[in-house]
């Protein structure tokens, strides 16, 4: 079985934590105290395949600041949170995701995000040639 480490990076009191405990636990946890990390493991099964999902839930307080190196260097994948009725949440995602791009010293993420989008959509062209052989 495959086991992933998955990042949840954010502002302090946006939510993380409330979006962690209800992918996990199936639950939606109005109070959490945010000054507090917390890692939270899950099996899943994706495409017929199961999985071991570690998910770091980080503080998103700036004392914590110094930790993220160590989060993205040992992450495989980033879940960026903000709140959409505050603009500066959205704002700090660009330095997060630059930290991520200088951390792990690579585009790849970008790559393995086209695979992902390439396995949902229908290539145009494919799908044409598919039903016009159907048509005759």
């Amino acid at each position: 079985m495959h086991e992933y480490k998955l990042v949840i990076l954010g502002s302090g009191g946006i939510g993380k934590s409330a979006l962690t405990v209800q992918f996990v636990q199936g639950i939606f946890v109005e109070k959490y105290d945010p000054m507090i990390e917390d890692s939270y493991r899950k099996q899943v099964e994706v495409d017929a395949q199961q999985y071991r999902l570690e998910i770091l839930d980080t503080a998103g307080m700036e004392q914590f600041i110094a930790r993220r190196d160590l989060y993205t260097r040992n992450g495989q994948g980033f879940v960026l949170v903000y709140s959409i009725t505050a603009q500066p949440t959205f704002n700090d995602l660009q330095d997060l995701r630059e930290q991520i791009l200088r951390v792990k010293d690579t585009d790849d993420i970008f790559y393995d995000l086209v695979r992902q989008i390439n396995r949902k959509t229908p290539v145009p062209g494919k799908a044409r040639e598919k039903s016009s052989c159907q048509l005759l």
